[in-house]
């Protein structure tokens, strides 16, 4: 009977300690991810013209291909981190009758990183001033290295990024 006693109050006193263990501060909690991790790269090699087989390459197979719309294309992204709010972003994709890419929309910010955005990581923007405050500029000293690289910096001419040929299957 004591044996039972003390094996019961035991059992009581590490299942307690269990389940204080699930919500103890400081213990690590998994980032849920759900969904297709869609990039700011793979946002800007998107443009319009692009087939189908073009934009399935660069973002992968849609979460969604809605049978009444079959010219959209729906990427869903969600993330809880470590336990705290679930957030979710959507980016839907259009094409038209021809199978060419026409139409983009969605939750993110053109140049910063979704990650960032999503987690919250991302620097503050600056805030916008009715008159932009001018700043003296500096000039290198001449014949030391900043000029050089000053010059060199000036002299340089920017390159047009290719853009893909259609992907031939055979």
């Amino acid at each position: 009977m004591q044996n039972t006693k003390l094996m019961l109050s035991s059992l009581t006193l590490v299942g307690l300690f269990a389940l204080a263990g699930c919500s103890f501060p400081g213990v690590y909690k998994v980032d849920i991810q759900q969904g297709n991790v869609v990039t700011q790269d793979m946002i800007d090699q998107l443009r319009p013209g692009m087939t189908r087989k073009q934009v399935r390459f660069i973002m992968g197979n849609p979460l969604i291909t809605d049978t009444f719309h079959a010219n959209r294309w729906d990427y869903l992204y969600s993330i809880q981190p470590g336990g705290s709010q679930r957030q979710q972003e959507r980016v839907s994709l259009v094409f038209d009758g021809n199978d060419q890419l026409v139409g983009l929309a969605g939750d993110f910010m053109p140049g910063v990183s979704r990650d960032e955005a999503i987690l919250g990581t991302s620097p503050a923007p600056a805030p916008v001033t009715e008159k932009p405050v001018e700043q003296p500029v500096e000039r290198p000293a001449p014949g030391s290295l900043l000029e050089e690289i000053q010059r060199e910096v000036d002299a340089a001419e920017p390159v047009p990024v290719p853009i893909p040929d259609p992907l031939e299957t055979e």
